[in-house]
C-alpha cells in the first residue's frame, strides 16, 4: 500500500471526524438508555424459572453476547476479505478495511470473553462446576484463543505484511464459528441445544420474549458504539502513519497533526 492518499481524501476523514462526533454522542445516549431499560425489564418483567429460579436472569445477558459475537466475528471476516482484495488496489478503502477488521475482532473477543463468563456463573450454579471440557465450550475456547492470537499479532508485531498476516489468520479462525454452532448436535454435550434452531424445544418461552430482545438490542447497540469508536481511532492512526512515511520518502518534515 505504497499509493499516496489524495488531499481530498484527507478532507473527507476531517469531515467525517466533525460529523461522527455528534453522531457517536448521541448514539451512547441511546445505548445507555437501551442498557438500562434492559436491566429493567430483565429484574421487573420476568419470572423466576421453575427449575433455574432467578439465575435464569443470567441468560439475558449470556445469549445478547453470542448474538453479538455472531455478529461482529463474520463482519471481521468480511473486512478481512475486502482487505485482502483492495490492499494493492485502493489505499484509502483498503485501510478503512482493516481498521474494521480489527475493531470487530477486537469486539468479537470482548463478546467471547463475556459469553464464557456468564455461561460459567450460570453453569456453577446448575451443574456444580466453573468449567467442563464440554464440545461446546471447548470449541467456543478455542475460537477465542484464535481471534486473541489475531490481537496480539495485531499488536505485537509491525511492517507492511501485519495486516496481510492477520486477515488470512481471521479467515482461517472464522472456520470454527459454525463448529461452535453446530457442536450440540454433532456431538454429546451438556450445553443446551442452540436457542434457535435448534430443533425441538428451542425458542425462548413467551415470558422471557420482551426482556431478551430488549437486552439483545442493547448489547449489539454497545457492540456498535465500541466497533465504531475503535475503527475511528485505528482509521486515523493508519491514516497518519501513511502520511509520515510517504513524508519519509519524499524528504519532507512532517507536520504535527491536531488530534481535535
Amino acid at each position: 500500500m505504497a499509493s499516496r492518499i489524495s488531499v481530498h481524501s484527507e478532507g473527507k476523514l476531517t469531515d467525517m471526524k466533525k460529523l461522527g462526533k455528534p453522531l457517536l454522542s448521541t448514539w451512547f445516549v441511546i445505548t445507555l438508555c437501551l442498557l438500562a431499560y434492559g436491566l429493567y425489564v430483565g429484574l421487573r418483567d420476568s419470572p423466576p424459572d421453575a427449575q433455574q429460579g432467578n439465575m435464569i436472569r443470567a441468560f439475558y445477558y449470556h445469549f445478547p453476547n453470542w448474538i453479538g459475537a455472531g455478529i461482529f466475528l463474520p463482519l471481521n471476516l468480511l473486512a478481512s476479505i475486502a482487505y485482502l482484495a483492495l490492499r494493492s488496489r485502493n489505499t484509502l478503502a483498503a485501510m478503512k478495511a482493516d481498521a474494521l477488521a480489527l475493531a470487530t475482532a477486537e469486539m468479537g473477543v470482548l463478546y467471547c470473553t463475556l459469553g464464557m463468563i456468564t455461561g460459567s456463573l450460570w453453569g456453577r450454579e446448575e451443574w456444580g462446576i466453573w468449567w467442563t471440557w464440554d464440545a461446546r465450550l471447548t470449541t467456543t475456547l478455542m475460537l477465542a484463543l484464535i481471534y486473541i492470537a489475531y490481537l496480539m499479532t495485531r499488536h505485537l508485531t509491525s511492517g507492511p505484511s501485519r495486516a496481510t498476516i492477520c486477515a488470512v489468520l481471521a479467515i482461517f479462525g472464522f472456520v470454527d464459528m459454525p463448529i461452535v454452532y453446530m457442536s450440540t448436535t454433532w456431538w454429546r454435550t451438556q450445553h443446551p441445544a442452540p436457542v434457535f434452531g435448534g430443533g425441538d424445544g428451542s425458542g425462548v418461552a413467551p415470558s422471557m420474549l420482551r426482556p431478551t430482545l430488549w437486552n439483545v438490542a442493547a448489547w449489539v447497540a454497545w457492540g456498535i458504539l465500541i466497533v465504531s469508536i475503535r475503527y475511528l481511532a485505528e482509521f486515523q492512526s493508519q491514516l497518519r502513519q501513511h502520511q509520515e512515511a510517504m513524508h519519509l520518502m519524499e524528504g519532507v518534515p512532517v507536520k504535527e497533526t491536531s488530534n481535535a
